[in-house]
């Protein structure tokens, strides 16, 4: 039993005891027990008035004090207010965290009462659901979000798939909303901007569209020659010479075509190089210009290198040759026969530069922003009959991409073309060496 409640039954038996002495000495008994229980029963009174008091009046008046059972009593009250404030300033603090967290979180963040009416939200929800805290608080979240779909998707009420809709703040946009319940009946809104999964996702099907064009030609002229062959009886030598060269060349687009695209798949998949190489540009270019005069062949095309001596970069080289080549490889394709194509490296400051300046016909500006997307052809049949893939200013664009580098096109119809990759100063190593013409 609690010390303080015995102590109130020591009191009450001294009352007793004391109403019973006093009552024989007085033959006044029931006088004398009134009396004693009396005061006892005053004193209690008057602690528990206090206490009416003290609750009423919780924010003004202190808890107060008192001797024996009620001072027990007001001491845990004291210990409960204590520990009843220090978990609402814990919760508080949790509170101010979990905002802290949600208001830090990319996507957006909306906390719902039973009615749906908005409660919380963070500032991504302004960005990507048009939710503005506190200025929307208490507002229903259907009057906001006016989209039949979410309207439909609420009434349903099965959340278990997230919603796409075009974003309330910005229709260009498409955002990812889900609906989590939580607590008692509210519901937690999260949503996430996917307009860039939406665009690889296309990206994706155009690729493997593409992808299935571009061998579908080569496939179906393979397969015809060799049904042909096949069904012949006899065939002169002329023709099966004729036949071979055209499967030849075919097959060999189809090569072109495949190690491209392995290429840029290893461009985007391979990690950062830990360590960069130094690589002699010149000498690197020197072999690309005689490998461009025998692609030139009966073109006869005027091809010319000037080379700063000594200017190098740090990087791959392997990578290097890929996007020189695809450059140059170009130049040679789309220059009609006896044009001029100069290559040239130099340094502008700091940089370092490499140029392709063709003589061709040139290309319409409206096309320019596109040349680096996979399989964009300014001219289709140009590009097929000259054995182009479509792919390799997309692996010039990576490989810079790799070594902190820009491509500038300049351009004009019947004017030519110029290919510039300018590299940072970071990427540039300066020896002295002997020049290349």
């Amino acid at each position: 039993m609690h010390p303080g409640l015995w102590r109130e039954i020591w009191i009450l038996i001294f009352i007793a005891i004391g109403s019973l002495l006093i009552g024989l000495a007085t033959d006044r008994f029931f006088v004398a027990a009134a009396v004693g229980f009396g005061f006892y029963i005053s004193v209690q009174l008057r602690h528990l008035h206090s206490l009416h008091r003290w609750l009423h009046n919780r924010a003004e008046a202190e808890i107060p004090d008192a001797e024996g059972l009620w001072g027990d009593v007001f001491t845990e009250i004291r210990k409960l207010m204590k520990q009843g404030a220090q978990r609402q300033e814990e919760l508080s603090n949790m509170v101010a965290r979990f905002q802290n967290a949600a208001a830090a979180l990319p996507d957006a963040v909306v906390i719902l009462t039973e009615q749906d009416d908005i409660e919380w939200a963070n500032r991504n929800a302004a960005r990507w659901l048009g939710i503005h805290y506190p200025r929307d608080a208490g507002m229903r979240l259907g009057n906001l979000l006016r989209d039949p779909g979410f309207s439909r998707y609420v009434a349903i009420g099965d959340f278990t798939e997230p919603l796409e809709l075009p974003s309330p703040a910005n229709t260009e946009n498409t955002v990812s909303i889900q609906i989590i319940p939580f607590g008692a009946r509210q519901k937690l809104v999260l949503g996430r901007d996917i307009t860039h999964l939406q665009r690889l996702e296309q990206m994706r099907r155009t690729f493997v569209a593409n992808v299935s064009h571009e061998l579908r030609t080569p496939i179906t002229v393979l397969s015809g020659f060799i049904e042909t062959l096949s069904g012949l009886p006899g065939i002169q030598l002329e023709d099966l010479r004729r036949y071979l060269a055209t499967m030849q060349e075919q097959s060999a687009r189809m090569q072109r075509l495949v190690d491209d695209l392995l290429t840029i798949s290893k461009l985007e998949t391979a990690p950062p190089r830990r360590r960069e190489d130094t690589v002699d540009v010149p000498a690197l270019l020197a072999g690309l210009r005689e490998q461009a005069e025998i692609l030139s062949g009966q073109a006869h095309h005027q091809i010319s290198l000037d080379a700063a001596a000594g200017l190098k970069l740090l990087g791959s080289r392997e990578e290097l040759l890929s996007a020189f080549s695809n450059l140059v490889n170009n130049a040679v394709r789309y220059t009609p026969a006896g044009g001029e194509i100069r290559l040239r490296w130099w340094a502008e400051g700091n940089r370092a530069c490499f140029s392709v300046k063709d003589t061709g016909e040139g290309i319409a500006p409206e096309h320019i922003p596109h040349l680096t997307e996979r399989f964009y052809r300014v001219d289709t049949a140009r590009s097929r009959a000259s054995g182009g893939t479509g792919l390799g200013l997309s692996i010039v664009k990576h490989v810079l991409a790799r070594h902190d580098a820009q491509l500038q096109i300049e351009s004009e119809l019947g004017h030519g073309s110029v290919f510039t990759c300018i590299f940072p100063a970071a990427r540039v190593v300066r020896e002295p060496a002997a020049a290349t013409g």
